[in-house]
């Protein structure tokens, strides 16, 4: 399995609100994103789903940088 296609599988979660944010940012932007900025969304994609959700809506702040910086590209996708 290549690398987009295990990304592309942990994007699936058990929510598809969460699912079509990280699949959106994987097929729009992700590509032309800088390494660090890909390695952050591959560290983002191990959080459990609650975490997640809370970091991708607003409810939460990621203590991570680049986590933060990821969370923020994936929030503009969306266009929250």
């Amino acid at each position: 399995m290549g690398e987009r296609s295990r990304l592309r599988w942990l994007c699936r979660r058990g929510m598809k609100e969460l699912d079509d944010l990280l699949v959106g940012f994987l097929e729009r932007d992700y590509d032309a994103a800088p390494a660090a900025t890909q390695a952050a969304f591959a560290r983002l994609l191990e959080f459990q789903d609650p975490d997640l959700y809370a970091l991708v809506t607003g409810r939460d702040t990621a203590a991570d940088p680049e986590i933060g910086d990821v969370v923020a590209r994936i929030r503009r996708t969306a266009g929250h």
